[in-house]
């Protein structure tokens, strides 16, 4: 293995570890990388060097602390030194520490949220016993705040003053807020905020706009300013109300008309039956007429004639009126087609925005990704892990045909309730399609998923699901990983439907997190 490939693992190694690439940080994956692969450089047998250049006591200690770098050396070397003196060093020591307590309590009252939460928290940490190992996470946490801080928000006031990244106070008093208000509406963008007011009250189905409603939509736009008074504020919740409720009878007032022209066409419907069923049976009479008709009673033919005439002459009259009824209310009939695919578009993208699933009231697949978002920033700034579960009903597909989908979808709520009721109130839960499912555990390593997947999984093997009297056995495979393990989120999300995949193929009813 050449130098490049080492270097290589060494930069894998700090991303899997989840560690800034410093060159402390490097040095360190870059020695235990060169020493798996036979390796041997200078720099990393200086440890070795100097090591054995000490006395066997220190050679003692030195493995007891676990010393593993030129700068953990040099450290444990100094507090040697110091010990020669206890008394001075448990007073340096009192003292850095009260230092260092006052700096975070600085620091806590600043204003900068993250910094300030942090301070709090190390303060937590300095206050109780704490170890070796908790101190080099929370420098961590410094060091990863130091590094990706970000002050560029400040610029953003230039358009007001002046702006001093180091003195938060003096940029504020350099601010040109005096005169703020005198400044034209524009630039308080108070009339931008008023034009999209009065446009919320404009009734959106309503033909018409109420005098109320346009008597403070006029004073709006007339003076924007209005909007920063207290006293308008519930004649604006006056008006939205009143406005929704315009929208609403106008919308009745379409299924009223609707119903008008339903009713009426039903009733001539029913007219045109009834005269037809009238007229077929006056022209069965008139045919047994016609059949017993002779030459002696030839005469007889204009009186038939005079009632299929007649009969003809109703049954058109019928279907003038009919088609004079249908143009009438053609106009009004289109215009509400219209109002109402409107009101479809409207009900479907609203469905489409939800987060919830309509079957099980869980999570959806829109609402999950965005959830896992989250939790994968929370991962990428503060080493936050969580283990991912996939859940599949086995043999779903046999329920539905056997019961009906009617069985299936109660099953489905079911397992809902079980995933539901063993999650934790952090833990995130909900359907990623058909009858896949999926747990999102925050501060969980794999470990613990599989664990959660193995309750599940019992659960809902020893619980008897009942429909219309039959008994439905059920079981359900597991797929199990965890952020830490994966490079990222979508190799987590990957990993854990592999898993899942491998659960099935092995034979089912069973947890895979390999």
């Amino acid at each position: 293995m050449n130098i490049q490939a080492i270097i290589k693992k060494a930069v894998k190694r700090l991303e899997l570890e989840g560690k800034l690439l410093t060159p402390d940080f490097y040095a360190e994956a870059f020695c235990k990388e060169a020493a798996k692969a036979g390796f041997a450089t200078e720099d990393c047998s200086k440890l070795d060097k100097f090591s054995a250049s000490l006395n066997k006591e220190f050679q003692d200690e030195l493995k007891k602390y676990h010393i593993t770098n030129i700068s953990e050396l040099s450290r444990f070397l100094i507090s040697k030194l110091n010990r020669t003196n206890p008394s001075h060093c448990a007073n340096l020591l009192e003292s850095q520490s009260v230092f260092t307590k006052r700096v975070l309590q600085v620091v806590e009252v600043l204003h900068n949220k993250e910094a300030a939460e942090l301070a709090k928290r190390s303060l937590e940490l300095l206050n109780r016993e704490h170890s070796v190992a908790e101190i080099d996470q929370f420098r961590q946490l410094w060091v990863n705040f130091i590094t990706t801080y970000d002050d560029t928000f400040l610029q953003k006031l230039k358009a007001l003053g002046s702006v001093d990244g180091y003195d938060l106070k003096k940029t504020i008093e350099n601010l040109n807020l005096t005169n703020l208000c005198d400044k034209p509406l524009g630039s308080l963008e108070l009339s931008t905020i008023a034009s999209l007011l009065i446009s919320s009250l404009t009734p959106s189905i309503a033909s018409s706009v109420n005098e109320k409603i346009a008597d403070i939509s006029q004073r709006i736009k007339k003076n924007p300013q209005l909007l920063e008074s207290a006293s308008v504020e519930s004649e604006i919740r006056s008006a939205i109300a009143l406005r929704i409720a315009l929208d609403k009878q106008s919308v009745k007032e379409m299924i009223e008309s609707i119903d008008g022209v339903l009713d009426k066409l039903s009733s001539r419907l029913i007219e045109m039956i009834e005269s037809s069923d009238n007229s077929t049976a006056e022209i069965q009479k008139i045919k047994k007429e016609l059949d017993s008709y002779n030459e002696k009673t030839i005469t007889n033919f204009s009186i038939a004639h005079k009632k299929i005439y007649a009969i003809a002459v109703a049954l058109e009259e019928n279907t003038q009126a009919l088609t004079s009824d249908l143009k009438k209310h053609s106009s009004e009939v289109s215009a509400l087609s219209k109002k109402i695919e409107h009101l479809e578009q409207e009900l479907q993208r609203a469905k489409e925005e939800s987060k919830e699933d309509f079957l099980t009231k869980l999570y959806n697949k829109r609402a999950l990704d965005e959830l896992m978002n989250i939790k994968e920033a929370e991962f990428e700034r503060y080493e936050h892990n969580f283990a991912i579960v996939f859940f599949d009903l086995d043999y779903f597909k046999s329920v539905n045909d056997t019961y009906g989908h009617d069985a299936g979808d109660a099953v489905l709520v079911a397992f809902a309730k079980i995933l539901k009721n063993e999650a934790r109130t952090v833990d995130i839960v909900g359907r990623f399609g058909g009858e896949e499912f999926i747990a999102v555990l925050g501060e969980t390593d794999v470990k613990g998923g599989v664990m959660f997947a193995e309750k599940v999984r019992n659960k809902i093997k020893t619980t008897r699901m009942m429909y219309k009297d039959n008994q439905i056995k059920l079981t359900v495979s597991c797929g199990v990983s965890d952020r830490v393990s994966n490079f990222s989120l979508q190799s987590l999300i990957k990993s854990a439907d592999e898993n899942l995949y491998k659960a099935k193929k092995e034979g089912r009813d069973r947890v895979v997190y390999k």
